[in-house]
C-alpha cells in the first residue's frame, strides 16, 4: 500500500517517488533541473521552467496511483526568487545558493558576524538568502516598496511552488527552510526583527513560518501537501534515528557531514547548527553540520569510476575539490578547486584521484572533530557519489570508526515521504559495512600531511 509520495527539488535534478508503508521507494522519476547559468559570480536558472519540470515529474510518478497519497516536499536550501503577486511571473531568475552577489553585504556586517551566528547557527556568508536579497534591495530601491505593499513577493523555491500550487492562497515556508536564510532566530523558530534590521530587509515581506509537518494543504493537482523540509534535512530524517552516536555523510551535488545534537547542545568549532525539522507541537530537532561545496561539479570531467584505493596517495600533490569555495567550518571562497602544484603532466585518472583524495580528507577531518567532541559508533554513507568504491574505501581507511553504505540512495525523497506519512526511522537495516579490501598504507600518512597543508592555507589572508 502506498503511504506517501515525495518530490525532491534538487540543484541538478528534480525527482519524485512513491513510498510504501515499510518505507520502500518505487516509481522513481527523475529529470534534469534547469541549467544554472554561472557568470561573474552570479548563478541563476529559469524558475518557471523549474516549476514546469517539477509538475511533469510528479504527474508521471503518480499517473498510475489512485487514490492520491499525501505529499512530502524537499527543496534545495537557500535558492530564492522575487515574483509578481498578480501574474505569478518571476521578477528575478531563481538565484542559486552558489551566487555570491551578497559578498558586499557580508563585508559590511563583518562586525556583527558573531551575533548573527549565535542567533542563526550559521556563518555570515553570501550563500544564504539574506545577504543576496539585501544587496538586491539596495541596488533597486523601488523593489522594496513593491514587496512591502505585496505587489511582489520574495521567497525560497518551496514558497514559490506552494504559492502556485494553492492558487496564491498560501505564502509560507517551513522552519527548516526559513532557518537557512540568516533571518531566523533558530532558538525561537521565528523571523528575528534584529536580524531583519541588520540586513535591512522588512520583516513584513517574509512568508509565514510553519512546522515541517501537518500542512494539510489541498493542491491544484489533487494532492494534499503534508510536509515540507530542506533536502539535507530530509536525507538525515531518512538515514538516522535521533541518536547522536552516528554521523551521516551524504555525497551528491555537494556533500555534507551531519550528526544529531542533543536538546540544547550548541554546535562547535565553526560548524553549522542546523534546524533539521519541527513537528507540530514538538521541539525542533537540531544537528551539527560540516559542508563540502559543489564536489560533483569538480569530479564531473574526470573518470572517477576507474579510480581505486591503490590509485590514491601516489604523489605529493595536495588538492581542494570545492569549486564554490570551502564550506563549513571554514567558509573560504578564495580556496576552491586548487592544487598545490601544477598538474598538467598528470593523466586525467591521476587528477581524478587527487580530487577524490580531497573529498576523503575533508570528510575524514570533519568526522574526526565530531568524534573527538562526542565519540561516534558509526558513519553512514549515502548519496550518488557514495557508491564510488574508491570513496568508500578511502573514508573507511582514514577514519577509525565503522563505516556503512546505505543501499537506498534516494535519501531525500525517502525522508520527505516519511514526514508526509508520519513515519520515523527506528533503525536502518539496509546498511552494508565497508570492509577494506586492500590496505593503502600511504593514504593515512598523506592525510596527515594534507591537514598541515590545509592549515597553512587557512592561515593566509583572504585573497
Amino acid at each position: 500500500m502506498i503511504a506517501a509520495a515525495a518530490l525532491d527539488l534538487g540543484s541538478t535534478s528534480i525527482k519524485a517517488a512513491l513510498m510504501d508503508s515499510p518505507g520502500n521507494l518505487s516509481c522513481i522519476v527523475s529529470r534534469p533541473a534547469p541549467v544554472i547559468n554561472g557568470q561573474l559570480g552570479r548563478y541563476e536558472s529559469d524558475a518557471l521552467q523549474y516549476v514546469e519540470t517539477a509538475d511533469q515529474v510528479l504527474a508521471q510518478c503518480l499517473a498510475s496511483t489512485d487514490p492520491k497519497p499525501p505529499l512530502g516536499l524537499c527543496s534545495q536550501r537557500s535558492s530564492f526568487l522575487i515574483w509578481d503577486n498578480a501574474s505569478g511571473q518571476p521578477v528575478t531568475p531563481l538565484i542559486s545558493w552558489q551566487d555570491d552577489r551578497g559578498a558586499s553585504c557580508c563585508d559590511q556586517l563583518h562586525a556583527s558576524a558573531s551575533i548573527i551566528q549565535s542567533k542563526t547557527g550559521l556563518r555570515l556568508t553570501p550563500y544564504y538568502l539574506a545577504p543576496k536579497l539585501s544587496v538586491l534591495l539596495q541596488q533597486n530601491p523601488l523593489w522594496r516598496q513593491k514587496l512591502i505593499t505585496g505587489e511582489w513577493l520574495a521567497g525560497t523555491l518551496d514558497t514559490f511552488l506552494i504559492w502556485r500550487w494553492t492558487d496564491k492562497q498560501y505564502f509560507i515556508t517551513d522552519a527548516s527552510m526559513a532557518a537557512r536564510t540568516l533571518l531566523v532566530d533558530i532558538h525561537q523558530q521565528q523571523w528575528s526583527e534584529d536580524l531583519c534590521k541588520l540586513f535591512d530587509i522588512p520583516r513584513s515581506i517574509l512568508p509565514a513560518i510553519q512546522p515541517s509537518t501537518g500542512f494539510n494543504l489541498l493542491l491544484k493537482n489533487g494532492l494534499t501537501l503534508q510536509a515540507s523540509v530542506g533536502d539535507q534535512s530530509a536525507a538525515l530524517i531518512a538515514s538516522l534515528t535521533d541518536s547522536c552516536s552516528e554521523a551521516l555523510v551524504n555525497l551528491g551535488t555537494g556533500g555534507f557531514v551531519i550528526r544529531s545534537l542533543k536538546n540544547g547542545e550548541p554546535a562547535f568549532g565553526g560548524y553549522l547548527q542546523t534546524l533539521v525539522f519541527q513537528n507540530r507541537n514538538q521541539p525542533a530537532q537540531f544537528a551539527i553540520e560540516g559542508t563540502l561545496n559543489s564536489i560533483a561539479a569538480a569530479l564531473a570531467p574526470y573518470p572517477v569510476n576507474a579510480c581505486s584505493l591503490q590509485d590514491l596517495a601516489t604523489n605529493d600533490i595536495f588538492c581542494l575539490a570545492e569549486p564554490s569555495g570551502l564550506g563549513a567550518p571554514y567558509f573560504r571562497s578564495d580556496w576552491g578547486l586548487y592544487f598545490s602544484q601544477p598538474v598538467t603532466h598528470l593523466s586525467r585518472q591521476q587528477a581524478a584521484s587527487l580530487l577524490l583524495e580531497a573529498i576523503i580528507f575533508r570528510v575524514t577531518r570533519i568526522l574526526e572533530e565530531f568524534h573527538r567532541h562526542t565519540p561516534l559508533t558509526g558513519v553512514l554513507l549515502s548519496g550518488g557519489l557514495s557508491a564510488l568504491p574508491c570513496l568508500q574505501q578511502g573514508i573507511a581507511q582514514c577514519i577509525a570508526v565503522p563505516v556503512f553504505h546505505l543501499q537506498q540512495q534516494e535519501a531525500s525523497l525517502q525522508g520527505a515521504a516519511m514526514l508526509a506519512a508520519g513515519l520515523t526511522v527506528a533503525s536502518r537495516t539496509d546498511r552494508q559495512r565497508i570492509v577494506i579490501e586492500q590496505t593503502n598504507d600511504k593514504l593515512g600518512k598523506k592525510y596527515r600531511q594534507w591537514q598541515f597543508w590545509l592549515d597553512a592555507l587557512l592561515k593566509s589572508p583572504v585573497k
